[in-house]
């Protein structure tokens, strides 16, 4: 098997997804590879930011739809670079989860997409599919789904 050269992991900012993305730079600072963290997001509406401007008011600058996702990324580099990765990309990506990394991993040509395994052993995501199922099924890219949950 030859090494891996650009992997990519999704992150949604919580501690599962991070362990993902840990175990992703991992194996990208082993191999050498780059490591494309990504975040799903969607905008948020005009008319959802303006109602929250009225009951905001003085913190009202904090909604901007993206602007959690930002923080994600910086807290999973700052995670990534510990964990060994040397080059780090951050792609906040519009759009669904799967759909969106599976659409990354073919822009980036990535070798492997690094997953956790939340909802996949869920009552709700054996009937309605999860995201680990779903980019497993859909992806043409190697996938490692990593134990996140218990």
């Amino acid at each position: 098997m030859s090494a891996y050269r650009t992997i990519v992991v999704g992150t949604d900012g919580s501690e599962s997804s991070y362990k993902a993305v840990e175990k992703a730079a991992a194996l990208a600072g082993d191999a050498g590879a780059k490591l494309v963290i990504a975040c799903a997001y969607y905008p948020a509406d005009p008319k959802d930011t303006a109602q929250a401007v009225d009951v905001l008011r003085d913190e009202a600058y904090q909604v901007t739809g993206s602007a959690p996702t930002y923080d994600i990324l910086r807290t999973a580099r700052e995670k990534a670079t510990v964990a060994g990765a040397k080059n780090i990309v951050e792609r906040p990506i519009v759009g669904s989860p799967v759909e969106s990394l599976l659409a990354l991993v073919a822009e980036v040509e990535a070798d492997l997409i690094v997953i956790g395994n939340r909802g996949l052993n869920t009552l709700t995501g054996r009937l309605l599919g999860s995201v680990p199922s779903d980019v497993a099924r859909k992806a043409t890219s190697d996938v490692l789904v990593v134990h996140t949950v218990r």
